[in-house]
């Protein structure tokens, strides 16, 4: 949760704002700390990491969108209904699933107490599909066709 609060503070938005508003804020610091436009070679390196930053950012906020989960909406009830749990992993707050498919999801905000109980349970899937799926934050990380 921690990252997603320093991308929306970097860009200067709120939980609420749309794709529309991120792309704007998005070309408009790429405009301010393009590399090209700093001649020091301090000033370089430095505007090279901010817009990376930026970048990266970006990406991850769009991946967040309603509007990209709305695009995608078919394709992710069709994951979380049709697959089971191939993996998962848990780091801080952030558990990642890996689905039969090859398709993987990172969720946001996991308590370690619902994940004991996923580790615990006698029918992971089920239990994820009530209680993560569609409880929490989460984005892709992998489509099907990327699996090894």
């Amino acid at each position: 949760m921690k990252r997603i609060t320093d991308y929306r503070k970097l860009f200067g938005i709120t939980k609420e704002g749309s794709l529309a508003e991120l792309k704007t804020i998005y070309r408009n610091l790429m405009k301010e700390w393009h590399p090209d436009k700093f001649q020091d070679p301090a000033a370089h390196a430095e505007a090279e990491l901010k817009s990376k930053e930026i970048i990266e950012a970006y990406h991850f906020l769009v991946s967040l969108s309603p509007e990209t989960h709305l695009q995608y909406k078919e394709e992710y009830t069709a994951t979380i209904t049709n697959s089971g749990i191939d993996d998962f992993r848990y780091k801080g707050v952030t558990l990642n699933v890996i689905f039969t498919d090859g398709s993987a999801y990172e969720y946001f905000g996991v308590q370690k107490n619902t994940y004991n109980k996923l580790i615990n349970s006698d029918n992971r899937i089920r239990f994820a599909r009530r209680h993560i799926f569609e409880s929490y934050p989460y984005r892709k990380t992998t489509k099907a066709s990327e699996k090894e």
